[in-house]
């Protein structure tokens, strides 16, 4: 193959770190494992290549009330007391100095800075009562990525890996797209193909100028050249198909098709463009990382996308809360009521459900630094449209909220019931290297008090 073809710019879409002779060289079983080690984010090449040569077993679903997931993140620990499960008539040392205000469901009070939120509470559910046991960062994020506990043993897939592995790509689509980037290891794919993991944005939609890694042609490249170039690289592949039977170039072929597809796509490319919202839609969402990350995840899941991850924020308040929150819930609290209302002013609350979830809570007593410490014991999540109930909270904690007081719900609780609501069955087993089979979620039932 001459060197230029793959050395010009206008092929960056078409090239990767190996060559063809070396893809040539390759065992099926070695081609593989190149793939694996293209870490956690995939670059759009990355993943539609490996989408390419992975093997999608067929899993039966059933009709599931849920199209796409918008999973919102908060990154640290977000506290149960300062936000969905205030507790006004507490001691201050537990209640802190903070205040709650009503919300549109008689008896339902929220943090302060959640005013917007507390009119969309009648759309939404909250629930106060989520538990697990892992108290540190590392392990708490890991329980709600994947619904496991951390294993030393294997490396569980996240809800989105699973979810694209599931049910594949839609309109030309990545499945599972991370905004703006894979936030932590326990996004990734885990023991499932890489063809499975996350696209990263590579940019925060919030920048000026935001542009999405590999979607845009090269400088000086136009809809011709590409038209050209994409002719000159398919005669190459003749060449080499002619000499040699492989599946790796096959598998290539696809990722080449599938790239053409999604580069060569107004829709798809489009889906990434915020500048087609409206001024008066930005306004709303607010112009800043959180406006612009959930308004950008309203357009992914209503072009295609099953599986959209957005963090925003973080939340690990050991020192000084009060400004804490003020600096951060506003914005959080502005974006998220406005996409509650836009998902449903189009009707697309229904088949989309939104989850807001943290790694555990924080303690009930406020700390010598008015602050609050790691609390796993129980925490607040929400939940809303994709076949939910509206205006319920579902579980209570107690008087101080240091534990559940009626219906806790674990983590696998929580995954079950996600997965339910998607169509997937929790305890389906896949395929773990070495062809051991392991459980989407191992226990856990779906919560059908949640449940339309």
């Amino acid at each position: 193959m001459p060197s230029r073809l793959y050395g010009d710019p206008a092929m960056a879409i078409a090239s990767s770190s190996c060559s063809p002779t070396h893809f040539r060289n390759l065992s099926r079983r070695g081609f593989l494992q190149v793939g694996m080690l293209a870490g956690t984010s995939l670059t759009l090449p990355d993943l539609l290549r490996s989408q390419a040569r992975a093997e999608l077993k067929d899993y039966p679903n059933f009709e599931g009330t849920a199209k796409s997931v918008i999973h919102i993140f908060l990154p640290g620990g977000i506290a149960q007391q300062e936000s969905f499960d205030p507790k006004p008539n507490a001691p201050l040392e537990y209640r802190g100095e903070m205040q709650s205000i009503e919300t549109n469901i008689p008896g339902v009070r929220f943090g302060q800075h959640f005013p917007k939120t507390a009119q969309v509470a009648n759309k939404i559910c909250v629930i106060n009562s989520m538990t697990h046991g892992e108290a540190a960062h590392e392990r708490g994020t890991h329980n709600m990525f994947t619904g496991y506990r951390p294993s030393p043993a294997i490396q569980y897939p996240s809800i989105g890996s699973v979810v694209s592995q599931q049910f594949g790509s839609r309109n030309n689509l990545p499945p599972y797209v991370c905004i703006p980037n894979v936030p932590n290891e326990y996004a990734g794919s885990g023991y499932l193909s890489s063809a499975f993991a996350p696209f990263a944005l590579g940019s925060d939609p919030a920048r000026d100028g935001f542009k999405v890694r590999d979607l845009e042609l090269p400088n000086g490249v136009d809809d011709s050249r590409f038209a050209t170039r994409r002719s000159a690289l398919e005669a190459v592949n003749e060449y080499f198909r002619k000499r040699e039977v492989s599946d790796q170039i096959t598998a290539m072929d696809s990722f080449y098709e599938a790239a053409y597809s999604l580069i060569s796509s107004p829709e798809a490319r489009e889906a990434f463009n915020l500048e087609k919202e409206s001024a008066e839609i930005r306004d709303k969402y607010g112009r800043n990382t959180a406006g612009a990350r959930m308004l950008l995840a309203r357009r992914l899941v209503e072009a295609g996308v099953r599986l959209v991850n957005l963090t925003y924020g973080g939340w690990d308040h050991h020192d000084n809360i009060v400004n804490g929150f003020r600096n951060q819930a506003p914005a959080f609290d502005q974006a998220f009521a406005q996409l509650i209302n836009d998902l449903d002013e189009r009707g697309r609350l229904d088949d989309t459900l939104v989850m807001v979830s943290s790694e555990f809570g924080r303690t009930p007593r406020m700390n010598a630094t008015a602050g609050r410490d790691h609390w796993p014991k129980v925490f607040s999540v929400i939940l809303a449209g994709g076949g939910v109930k509206r205006g319920i909270v579902y579980g209570t904690s107690n008087a101080t909220a240091s534990e559940p007081e009626n219906d806790p719900v674990t983590v696998e609780d929580l995954f079950t019931t996600v997965y339910h609501t998607l169509g997937i069955v929790a305890d389906k087993e896949l395929m773990a290297p070495g062809n051991r089979p392991i459980e989407i979620v191992d226990g856990g039932e779906v919560i059908k008090d949640l449940l339309v």
